[in-house]
């Protein structure tokens, strides 16, 4: 007597082998036979016919964690739909945990309001048994952000470490790997970790190499010095002969999208000579900002209250406006995601917004961060669907949200979000699977489960096998399609029929059941 047997489905294990008709028989957490079960018995039986029966998808790159989701809303919707059993947390540089001081939570204020956050932990043990505790309906895993590490020293001041500090943040960070953490990210493009060089993330690199973690980097440049970005990247793994991943490769703006196809081939070039590089990807050509990063790098230098205090010192706006007028961003393609300032923002394009205050867009994007204290977020529609395209086809690609769970009743606070946080997954298969016939079904489902389970050294997950954990999620090919858009994101998929989280059942006939049955994962 199994827990549950899923009948007459059509297996894709996860591994890119062929797909193949089997039923699965689940006792506890764990997958116990894969066969011909047709003459077994279980206390709840699924019928699979015409159905493809896959893995749990694995998100790498989620920051459920940073936008507090994680706490404010354990059930975490918009993944479960999305047919995702397993997050990975601490991404661009930013973590939960471990937090060396005062200074280091503030690393995630980008997108998070710190002054109303509660915290009860201080080291990566005591943070990954509170998520236990809280019990979150997806398993969760979370890397260590080098800004959080750097902040924990540097706090609002701005430079490079010394190699002192190198040295006592390195051991710091193999603690917390020896406590659970995959490995460390890093957010190169955002203020606080400009002034990281070469040395710091190499003495980093070498860190987690010797415990056999994972390197994840959101890049220092995504338009025109996006090559440099990647050859520096890949220079790092080869000196340190750390696992590289690239978060969210994407190269932004016209102007520079044929530089994706020379980045793709530095990217071959570098695994062709042994080096274990990926990067992940996803299907929308808007994507998602802080504000304060279209301005230009001075005017941020020293943190937020340093760049607000340039800001509203006429000379110096005066200096930032003329240097944005020069700049090769196309600002009316920018539009309000949220900020604190005024729900009515929302939606909003930065161009509508200064014309109907009769200014410029420069100044338009001064006032608001001036207003808003510097914490808006933005989307952008400025990425190549070509490029996407070639991303998802490249063999070192694995497809991630780069996003958070939601209710579908978050709309409700005014915040609009980034649609890969509801259509991800469906929309790879949809569109590029079923639709354009990019990839084979096998190639889909191994890019969202064996690929980045393996990468990341997530242990028995990602593939339909006995005695691995029974994280598995059931498609309805025929069904199967995004409903997530920019205007309106707030809308999960069809076609994910069923979605088992160690065992338990997550998703039943397209409804999210309550159950939070997901584990913490460390390494």
């Amino acid at each position: 007597m199994y827990d549950i047997i899923i009948k007459n489905g059509t297996l894709i294990d996860g591994t890119g082998a062929p797909m193949y008709r089997a039923d699965i028989g689940i006792k506890d957490d764990k997958i116990a036979k894969i066969g011909d079960l047709q003459n077994e018995k279980g206390v709840i039986e699924i019928d699979a016919v015409d159905r493809l029966v896959c893995p749990g998808f694995v998100d790498v790159n989620n920051h459920s964690d940073t936008y507090w989701q994680i706490f404010s809303n354990p059930d975490l919707e918009s993944l479960v739909q999305q047919g995702i059993t397993t997050i990975v947390g601490g991404n661009c540089g930013s973590s939960l945990a471990p937090l060396l001081g005062a200074k280091a939570i503030v690393s995630v204020q980008k997108w998070l309001s710190v002054n109303n956050t509660s915290l009860d932990w201080l080291t990566m043990r005591e943070f990954l048994e509170v998520v236990e505790r809280k019990k979150i309906s997806v398993n969760f895993a979370t890397l260590v952000g080098q800004a959080t590490l750097r902040r924990s020293i540097l706090g609002d001041e701005m430079r490079s470490l010394s190699m002192e500090e190198v040295g006592f943040l390195a051991k710091k960070l193999a603690g917390s790997i020896k406590e659970g953490a995959l490995g460390m990210s890093s957010g190169l493009v955002y203020t606080h970790a400009r002034s990281t060089t070469k040395d710091e993330l190499l003495s980093f690199a070498e860190n987690i190499e010797k415990y056999d973690g994972v390197y994840v980097t959101h890049m220092r440049n995504e338009n025109v010095d996006f090559l440099a970005s990647v050859e520096e990247s890949i220079e790092i793994a080869r000196l340190s002969k750390v696992k590289l991943h690239i978060s969210h490769l994407k190269v932004a703006g016209k102007k520079n999208w044929h530089l994706m196809e020379d980045a793709l081939a530095m990217i071959a070039r570098a695994r062709e000579t042994g080096l274990d590089v990926t990067f992940d990807v996803f299907p929308y050509t808007n994507t998602g900002s802080v504000l304060y990063t279209l301005l230009p790098d001075w005017a941020t230098d020293g943190g937020k209250k340093m760049m607000l205090n340039r800001l509203k010192n006429p000379a110096t706006r005066a200096k930032v406006v003329a240097e944005m007028k020069t700049s090769a961003v196309d600002y009316s393609k920018v539009e309000i995601a949220s900020s604190p300032l005024n729900k009515t923002l929302a939606r909003r394009k930065i161009a509508e917004i200064a014309v109907s205050q009769e200014k410029s867009i420069e100044d338009a994007i001064v006032d608001i961060l001036i207003a808003s204290d510097g914490q808006v977020i933005i989307s952008m529609d400025i990425l190549s669907g070509e490029n996407i395209e070639k991303a998802i086809a490249h063999p070192a690609s694995i497809i991630s949200t780069n996003g958070s769970g939601y209710r579908d009743t978050h709309g409700q606070t005014g915040e609009v979000v980034h649609p890969r946080s509801f259509g991800t997954f469906p929309r790879v298969l949809a569109k590029y699977v079923l639709g354009k016939r990019l990839l084979r079904w096998e190639e889909a489902i191994a890019k969202m489960t064996s690929l980045p389970a393996r990468k990341f050294g997530i242990k028995k997950r990602g593939e339909l096998k006995e005695g691995y954990f029974a994280d598995v999620t059931i498609v309805n090919r025929d069904e199967i399609r995004d409903l997530a858009t920019p205007e309106n994101p707030y809308q999960y998929n069809k076609g994910i029929d069923l979605v088992l989280v160690n065992g338990r059942i997550a998703l039943q006939d397209g409804e999210y059941t309550g159950n939070r049955s997901g584990e913490v994962i460390r390494k």
